[in-house]
């Protein structure tokens, strides 16, 4: 998660910056609770911004999907008051939040609102607009994934992947849609191709993202292992993606919830 500059870094350190770290360390529920005092403390312009971002995706981050779309709604409305509605944190929130309504089942509405960001960023050729274009087409992946449309995630993941600007996990995340999407259409040797290309990417990632990430890349491993018949590797990679999911982002989140179906898969009986 890319957050926010802040023009108080240039003067002293404002605390809204430490919900950001206690993010990227994984503490959530402490995010979200030291968030939540600051917001009470009458925060405004950019701070307020940041706080509500970090309450956003940290709720998201415990599974609280439904509620975390509200808690966007928030940030969105103090981004669009500080930055505009054009701004690329705004476009940023808006992303985030639709891919919030697809974790939550709402997956049409997830397709709607990344394409909408990625036409408000279409020909964008400053670095962070262009990020959220990809962070966007991300979320449209998954979202057309999850309804079925795999041959239009695969052709929007490979042309996003096309793309020299994505960073690093930008790029893994991709890879894993790429991956589900011929998971999706039954092509498990590709898939299982796919899904090592992404673990070599995965291998790259800073630390923090490395762990939030394993529970994915163990699902869609294992989801091909599984296609091809290879039973007894798909279970061993269902059983560390539910193990990373619960370590990581709890028993609530969308994540668990895939890695629990994929071992009822592994385990009919």
């Amino acid at each position: 998660m890319k957050f926010f500059r802040s023009r108080a870094r240039r003067t002293k350190p404002s605390p809204v910056f430490r919900l950001a770290e206690l993010f990227h360390a994984g503490q959530y529920a402490q995010a979200e609770k030291e968030g939540r005092a600051l917001i009470r403390s009458s925060l405004s312009g950019e701070e307020l911004v940041v706080a509500r971002t970090v309450i956003a995706i940290s709720t998201g981050a415990q599974g609280r999907h439904t509620e975390a779309v509200s808690e966007y709604e928030e940030a969105l409305a103090a981004s669009h008051e500080f930055y505009g509605a054009e701004h690329w944190q705004t476009l940023k929130l808006r992303s985030d939040r639709a891919q919030q309504l697809a974790a939550g089942g709402r997956h049409a509405e997830c397709v709607a609102e990344c394409e909408a960001v990625v036409r408000a960023t279409a020909g964008a050729t400053d670095e962070d607009t262009r990020l959220v274009a990809a962070a966007a087409t991300n979320g449209l992946v998954y979202a057309l994934n999850k309804l079925g449309q795999h041959m239009k995630a695969e052709a929007l993941a490979r042309e996003a992947l096309a793309e020299p600007a994505a960073t690093p996990h930008v790029r893994h995340v991709l890879q894993l849609g790429l991956a589900r999407s011929l998971n999706g259409q039954e092509r498990y040797e590709e898939a299982l191709a796919e899904a090592a290309t992404a673990g070599e990417l995965h291998r790259a990632l800073t630390d923090g993202q490395r762990v939030t990430d394993d529970g994915a890349l163990h699902l869609v491993t294992g989801t091909a292992l599984l296609g091809l018949g290879r039973a007894a590797e798909a279970r061993t990679r269902a059983d560390a993606a539910l193990a990373a999911c619960l370590a990581t982002v709890g028993p609530d989140h969308h994540r668990t919830a895939e890695a629990r179906e994929l071992l009822a898969r592994c385990d009919p009986a």
